[in-house]
């Protein structure tokens, strides 16, 4: 080991003095020498801040990622009809290939960004000794090659990637960086060809306006694809590459018209180098005139496209898969393909709008003059507007600022200024107007309005067809699809699936007594006292008669759904509604029976699929595909159907189903408001369903199905204290009916959407007639005779409409 070091030692030796002999030598060894070290540390140095040795220069990119760049690209989200209906993006970046791409693109950045990009090979040396003598004299710019600018880019050198101990520096951290930058370049120029460094490049670079690569610049600032931009175009959106805001067109439109005429100088007089996007001196001297038309300038942002609300719902339906599978839903270019159909989307929306602003005047005109927010004792809820104002973030900014001053608070919230709040519109366009008011007024404004849910689902493949979140989602992105409401009389369905299931001898023809009933229960207030609850019905009164349990159903009987809810336990029903698709906690209490506990839209719609899928039930399904950046498939739907689950006996499903039609053929039936809307589309189908209203009338419900499709709406203030005062106007068969019937109506007369009609099929087992088909039960009240029913038929419709009474007191 010794005699191995001394011979090592022995050999550093004599390079060593064989080196320094080289400076005693003659007049040109004393010239080359000096030269000839500089260069070989310079490239030692490279070497070494490429390997980080020591630990002193920090990582840099590998071959590894240079062969495989990984670029945020937005991922595309499209519809079952193929449209795209949005993306998700943190860089709205769209790739596109070279072929794509006008070739005056490609002249006016080589012309203007690198002259002699086909020359050099990574690093431009006499670019660098021209900056070098610039700087010198004053005149600083930059010498980096459109290679260097694609390394800075892509890889993000200066941001995303250490510098080591060396690099703490501030003068020897630059120099590490740049360094890291020339040698990654030279790389990449070993690595690609000039076509796929440019396509790269285009791909990658920002052109301001949250504008990331050619496609989607092309797009924001002249509503064209790449490939077909004029030369003047090219040279804008080149001249950006300078500085993306000093040189904006929209922003700073006289900087961005002298420098695209620079990069337009630059494209003539680079002209020899390029056999495509040449121009001549008269098309240039008449382009340089040519004002810059930037009247499709449209900056596209996260929120823009189609189904806003079923958009969030995809990203919060994707969220703990792209955590279990390491997937950037926003950053790797995914094609996510969903199952919500656009015309259906278009025909819901629709729907919506028509219902929801004829409602929207009832309202205004029902509460003329008077404030809406009112407590369970119909009296003005005090200081209601002013809590809402509190929470306010402009509240909040102005309580800091005046160091919780009311006075000076109260002037600035009460002073007018221009606001922007929603207003319906007309033909259907709705949107904000401009308003002088003061916050406090705008508050009061918009609390006023009535709000809705509305989804619409396949029962056999559980795929989401339609999602409406609410009247506008720019004025309201809280999606009321999910928000969690009392379902009222709706929640009967789990009570009578329940007593069915759970008790063989229990059919649509068994018969209960629509008689009162009290229980004791305990008190909200004090859950160790007991009250006594005593249900009623929401005409106020029970007949006393003995009823099929079809048409008390039908009919929406709250005395006997608390009854049966008895009778088949309360933990029954919960157990069932869970199995159906409930998700919600539920409060096993005997208000549950009528729908005590909160759940939202869409787990009530899919509990009602369930039981027309013949009692089979699977979560709902937004997302049938995902296909990522390489084309490859990394999500399919045919693992979420796998997982359809035996909810409820068929016999039980087939009984609810006659149950949901019964709703709409009884005489009383609080679905028979349905009959206006669908006769134009009679003829071959069958409907059915429920409606349901909470306690007054805060939230209405209707439930509707045909054989192949269920749609559920939800309609109700923005707060629980804002309803309609009387079940007349405020219960479900007035307000969420008729954007089902509308919505089933327009799907059923399209051709193409004739599949989700047909008639409620006949039982597949072997189930008696008898037990579900039979004379139903028609109470008239000693103000009508049998002549009066068919000539008051309103009156007959509505007469049983439900109503929940909650166990223990009102909800605001």
């Amino acid at each position: 080991m010794k005699e191995y070091v001394l011979k090592i030692w022995s050999t550093v030796k004599y390079c060593w003095l064989w080196y320094m002999a080289q400076f005693k030598g003659v007049w040109y060894q004393r010239i080359i020498t000096p030269i000839a070290t500089l260069i070989v540390l310079f490239f030692l140095y490279l070497g070494a801040v490429d390997m980080n040795f020591m630990g002193l220069f920090g990582l840099s990119p590998t071959m590894d990622c240079i062969e495989n760049p990984v670029n945020s690209e937005a991922s595309m989200i499209y519809s079952s009809d193929s449209v795209l209906i949005g993306k998700f993006f943190s860089e709205n970046r769209s790739p596109v290939a070279f072929e794509e791409i006008s070739p005056y693109v490609i002249n006016a950045l080589i012309s203007t960004e690198d002259e002699r990009f086909y020359v050099h090979h990574g690093i431009d040396y006499q670019g660098l000794f021209s900056a070098a003598k610039d700087i010198s004299q004053g005149n600083a710019r930059g010498a980096s090659t459109i290679t260097q600018q694609l390394v800075k880019n892509l890889f993000k050198i200066r941001s995303q990637y250490s510098t080591g101990i060396l690099g703490k520096i501030p003068v020897l951290r630059i120099l590490i960086m740049k360094s890291k930058e020339w040698i990654t370049a030279i790389k990449i120029e070993n690595l690609y060809s000039k076509k796929d460094i440019l396509t790269l490049y285009l791909n990658t670079v920002d052109f301001g306006s949250n504008s990331y690569g050619i496609r989607t610049a092309a797009r924001t600032y002249f509503d064209t694809e790449p490939k077909n931009l004029t030369a003047e175009q090219a040279a804008t959106l080149v001249g950006l590459l300078k500085a993306t805001t000093t040189y904006n067109p929209k922003i700073n439109p006289k900087n961005s018209f002298a420098r695209r005429n620079v990069v337009l100088d630059n494209m003539l007089s680079h002209n020899g180098m390029f056999t495509e996007g040449r121009m001549t001196k008269r098309e240039h001297d008449s382009l340089v005139k040519i004002p810059i038309n930037i009247s499709h300038f449209k900056v596209e942002k996260a929120y823009d496209g189609k189904s806003q609300y079923f958009r969030q719902a995809v990203r919060e339906y994707l969220r703990d898969w792209c955590k279990a599978n390491e997937v950037d839903l926003y950053g790797d270019g995914l094609k996510i393909y969903t199952t919500i159909d656009t015309r259906m989307q278009a025909y819901a929306e629709w729907a919506v709008n028509k219902q929801m602003k004829s409602l929207q005047k009832k309202f205004d005109n029902h509460w003329l003059g008077m404030n809406p927010w009112r407590d369970e004792r119909h009296q003005e809820i005090p200081d209601f507007i002013e809590g809402i104002a509190r929470r306010t973030s402009y509240y909040q900014l102005l309580n800091k600022k005046y160091d919780g001053n009311s006075d000076s608070i109260d002037y600035y919230m009460n002073l007018p200024h221009k606001v922007k709040v929603f207003a319906y519109g007309k033909d259907g366009v709705n949107g904000t107007i401009e308003k002088e008011m003061s916050t406090m007024d705008s508050i009061r404004y918009m609390v006023r309005f009535l709000h809705c849910g509305f989804v619409a689902m396949e029962p056999q493949t559980s795929f989401v067809k339609a999602w409406v979140g609410d009247v506008d989602f720019n004025s309201w992105k809280y999606d009321k699809v999910t928000a969690m409401r009392q379902p009222g009389s709706t929640f009967k369905l789990f009570v009578y699936a329940s007593a069915f299931e759970n008790n063989d001898s229990i059919t649509p023809m068994s018969r209960r007594l629509d008689s009162y009933i009290s229980l004791r229960v305990p008190d909200s207030r004090d859950t160790t006292k007991l009250v006594t609850w005593t249900p009623h019905n929401a005409n106020g009164y029970c007949t006393n008669g003995n009823m099929p349990l079809k048409s008390a159903f039908a009919q929406s009987v709250n005395t006997i759904a608390v009854k049966l809810g008895q009778e088949t336990g309360i933990e029954n029903v919960v157990n069932i509604a869970h199995k159906m698709g409930i998700h919600s906690p539920l409060d096993p209490t005997p208000a549950l029976a009528l729908g005590s506990s909160d759940v939202n839209l869409l787990e009530l719609v899919d509990a009602y699929a369930s039981v027309m899928n013949d009692g089979m039930h699977r979560d709902p399904i937004l997302v049938t595909k995902i296909v990522d950046r390489e084309g490859e498939v990394i999500y399919d739907y045919e693992e979420e159907v796998a997982k359809a689950e035996r909810a409820m006996k068929y016999k039980t499903a087939f009984y609810m189903q006659r149950l949901f039609w019964e709703g709409l053929h009884d005489r009383w039936g609080t679905t028979a408001a349905l009959w206006q809307y669908i006769h134009p589309v009679l003829k071959g189908n069958d409907f059915g369903g429920k409606t349901g209203t909470s306690s007054n009338h805060s939230d209405a419900w209707f439930v509707g199905c045909t054989p192949n499709l269920v749609g559920g709406a939800w309609v109700g203030g923005e707060y629980r204290c804002i309803h309609f005062r009387t079940g007349e106007l405020g219960q479900g068969s007035r307000t969420s009916l008729p954007i089902f019937g509308y919505f089933i109506s327009k799907v059923l007369k399209d051709p193409k959407f004739q599949k989700y009609g047909g008639m409620y099929p006949e039982a597949k087992e072997d189930i008696k007639r008898n037990t579900y088909i039979g004379p139903g039960y028609v109470h008239v009240p000693d103000s009508l005779n049998e002549d009066s029913i068919e000539a008051n038929t309103e009156l007959v419709i509505h007469r049983h409409s439900e109503q929940t009474q909650p166990a223990v007191s009102n909800e605001n």
